[in-house]
């Protein structure tokens, strides 16, 4: 009854500014996301681990940092890349690396470090190596355990919805004073 009687006390005017104020605050993260690809030179500057195949550098939910310069990538880097028609990039250490001199192409082996094998058996069908092309970043640093809230949310969706329809609910009825 209160959320009904609170809405009907609000003008149209104070209703507008609460839904104008919640889309301005999606913007502006939005507008850092963008950002911060545009610093670090990657499609997907933040990335949250999503297996224990890492483990011991990194646990399931570490949040990582990544950027992608022009310094060559070497054995022992640990990078995330996406493998053609799999939605969820991979976090892996380079095992070995060869670079073609006749075509300028680096071609990387990658494994978790508490995977037993390489991860050819990740790749497509009868790719050998990672290229350079589908390197999304090299890991800069990390904060651990951050992204568990990001697991959790895609492991249940209606937590999802319901922590959406909150904030949306607390910006409406918030009051500028």
């Amino acid at each position: 009854m209160d959320f009904t009687q609170s809405l009907r006390r609000m003008s149209v005017r104070q209703i507008a500014q609460q839904v104008l104020s919640f889309l301005l605050i999606l913007a502006s993260a939005l507008m850092i996301w963008k950002g911060l690809a545009v610093v670090t030179n990657s499609e997907s500057p933040i990335v949250v681990v999503l297996s224990a195949s890492m483990e011991p550098a990194f646990q399931r939910g570490d949040l990582l940092f990544l950027a992608l310069d022009n310094e060559p990538i070497r054995a022992g880097d640990v990078v995330v890349f996406k493998v053609n028609g799999k939605d969820i990039p991979i976090v892996h250490r380079v095992l070995w690396l060869h670079d073609d001199e006749s075509t300028g192409k680096q071609y990387l082996l990658t494994k978790g470090d508490n995977n037993p094998v390489d991860d050819r058996g990740l790749y497509n069908p009868g790719q050998m190596w990672v290229h350079r092309e589908d390197i999304v970043g090299k890991v800069q640093g990390f904060v651990p355990y951050v992204g568990m809230v990001t697991i959790a949310l895609n492991d249940y969706p209606q937590l999802k919805y319901a922590l959406v329809g909150l904030l949306g609910i607390f910006v409406l009825f918030s009051k500028d004073e």
